[in-house]
């Protein structure tokens, strides 16, 4: 009959299908804490599951920790070297054989490019088909995006991203910032900042429209929670501007006004504003402060300098004035505060631009996401020493463009 062959393959796709629709269901009217749980479920009934654990990226990205289920819970698990840490850093589903005739899943948990954790199942491998492979990813993004939601009402995700205590200026600063990474097809961005669990000023923050990214690279002034409330109320100020619709200048001219009325020009922030125009490549940005900003392009590194002008809240209505240049499909930026280029070696030589330069090539090949840690460790090495003297910042663009 006509038509009939083409009905013929759509018979194996409900099964799947019903499947997916099952574990999303499951998940969305979840309770927030219960997201593993309604899962584990689902898998264990439509897959034949045996178990499934959840692992959160920690602060530092160095470790993936088991969401807990009391009474038990599972070991955390080293992001490099392990089969869930390949899933995590590669941001594809990676298989391990298992004994007994089993196969184990690890399901990337991410959500727009945001990396939050892995998924990891273990089923019988004859259950496992490239269909249910697939179907299974999807599930992973789909509980990726309710971890994002149950956010608000349970600490319980929170919690597992944390293998040491939090300053109180951490758990400030870590609550401001937008996430670890994002991407889009124009561009892609990754972001860390060390001492993870004991950071107090340096922050970033962005925001995209269907036509804008903003780009936002701070450095904070002081220690613990007085440099934390500073970078608190300078990013809220240039939030509050930025949600108004204004331009580039005109939001550091606000942001600036807010921090001197509050301090009087006894605190100040330094912040390197950035407004990417999608379609064009065409770059509006806003130099306040000591932030510096590197471009790897056709495989030369070199530092991009603009007109300095004053910090924020440094002095009473100081008028700002953006500048202009262009990215190109192919360019990397990389974005650093001082505690990366002034950090000195034992013999006192600073990082600076050569180093940066180097640990720039080195990175040339890894994803944005992971280049702030990987430059990051290098800067470790060069301090000589594992606690840092002050706050490390690495913001890394990929510009793909249009």
């Amino acid at each position: 009959m006509p038509g009939a062959t083409e009905a013929r393959p759509r018979i194996g796709v409900f099964p799947i299908v019903n499947r997916f629709v099952t574990a999303e269901r499951a998940l969305r009217t979840a309770a927030p804490d219960e997201l593993l749980d309604a899962l584990r479920r689902v898998l264990a009934k439509e897959y034949a599951a045996r178990s499934a654990e959840l692992f959160m990226a920690d602060y530092g990205m160095t470790v993936l920790q088991p969401v807990p289920v009391p009474p038990h819970s599972v070991e955390p698990v080293a992001v490099h070297g392990s089969a869930a840490g390949r899933a995590f850093g590669a941001q594809e589903p990676f298989v391990e054989p298992a004994p007994e005739g089993l196969v184990r899943v690890h399901l990337p948990v991410s959500v727009r490019g945001d990396r939050l954790g892995v998924l990891s199942v273990t089923l019988p491998q004859d259950a496992l088909t490239p269909d249910g492979l697939a179907e299974l990813a999807e599930t992973a993004e789909v509980l990726a995006h309710e971890v994002v939601v149950a956010g608000r009402d349970t600490d319980l995700y929170l919690r597992a991203r944390r293998k040491d205590r939090l300053t109180l200026a951490a758990e400030m600063q870590w609550q401001l910032l937008p996430g670890g990474s994002c991407a889009r097809p124009e561009y892609e961005l990754g972001a860390q900042l060390e001492p993870a669990y004991g950071i107090f000023g340096d922050n970033f923050d962005w925001s995209a429209t269907a036509d804008h990214l903003m780009l936002y690279v701070t450095n904070g002034m002081g220690e613990g929670i007085e440099a934390s409330l500073l970078t608190n109320l300078a990013i809220n100020a240039l939030r509050n501007a930025r949600r108004a619709g204004i331009s580039l200048a005109d939001q550091a001219a606000l942001a600036d006004q807010a921090v001197y009325a509050h301090y009087r020009g006894r605190c100040y922030l330094s912040v390197l504003m950035f407004d990417f125009e999608l379609a064009t490549g065409r770059v509006t940005v806003v130099d306040a402060g000591s932030p510096q900003m590197l471009r790897l392009r056709g495989g030369t590194v070199e530092r991009v300098a603009f007109d300095a002008q004053l910090p924020l809240g440094m002095f009473e209505e100081t008028d700002y004035v953006a500048q202009e240049f262009h990215v190109r499909p192919g360019d990397r930026l990389v974005f650093v505060s001082d505690g990366v280029y002034a950090v000195a070696d034992p013999q006192g030589e600073a990082y600076g631009d050569t180093a940066l330069a180097r640990a720039i090539q080195s990175t040339r090949l890894l994803p944005a996401a992971d280049v702030p840690r990987a430059i990051l460790r290098e800067l470790s090495g060069h301090r000589g020493r594992p606690a840092p003297d002050d706050d490390a910042l690495v913001v890394c663009l990929d510009w793909h463009g249009r």
